[in-house]
């Protein structure tokens, strides 16, 4: 089986040489063909992935070929009217719940069990409860998330609530995972995450 995947990726680097002289647009699809030859569904992590949307495949030639305004606009708007808010109406859920999704780093990953609940991984990238000392700052420090913003107002809780769905409603091409609209967090997970963000007992608005 080994082989098989082996032999795909060689063909698919020799497409790719043979598009070379096709134009830009041929050795990006070769390349492309030879990058998904090399992956195989193993636990969590499934091929499936490789398949882009239209916003993804634009953010991702972004470096290459920055998008225009407009294209941007474009890609803010698909995902604001994709968002799904919640069935019950209720954006609230338990912080202490939502401080494991916080924490959690699990899921989605090659070496996860079929069925492994994914976290958030927040942490990853924000400060959130001041107690907490090992964070990254990739994204803006959360602490005094929901106390800065006036609390879990209609308004903020919708907010906040489309941020974490898909983060490029608000930014296209942002690095924010987008939790709701990829699948990576259940709706009671992102209540969770919510309730950890805007409760005022929650630790990061103390």
């Amino acid at each position: 089986m080994q082989s098989k995947f082996i032999t795909a990726a060689l063909l698919g680097m020799l497409a790719s040489s043979a598009a070379l002289a096709a134009g830009p647009a041929a050795k990006d699809a070769a390349d492309l063909a030879a990058f998904k030859a090399s992956f195989r569904d193993k636990n969590e992590a499934t091929v499936d992935r490789l398949e882009q949307s239209e916003a993804q495949r634009l953010c991702s030639q972004d470096a290459q070929r920055p998008l225009k305004p407009a294209q941007r606009k474009q890609i803010e708007q698909q995902a604001t009217a994709a968002v799904r808010y919640p069935a019950d109406g209720n954006y609230l859920g338990d912080w202490k719940e939502g401080e494991k999704v916080a924490q959690n780093g699990r899921g989605l990953q090659s070496s996860d069990p079929k069925g492994t609940a994914a976290g958030g991984n927040c942490y990853a990238c924000h400060q959130l409860d001041k107690k907490e000392i090992a964070f990254g700052n990739i994204g803006p420090s959360l602490q005094q998330y929901g106390k800065l913003r006036g609390g879990p107002t209609p308004e903020m809780l919708k907010y906040t609530w489309a941020k974490i769905y898909n983060s490029h409603a608000f930014q296209a091409c942002s690095v924010m995972p987008r939790f709701g609209a990829a699948g990576i967090l259940t709706e009671k997970q992102m209540q969770d995450v919510m309730a950890l963000l805007l409760a005022p007992e929650s630790p990061v608005n103390q």
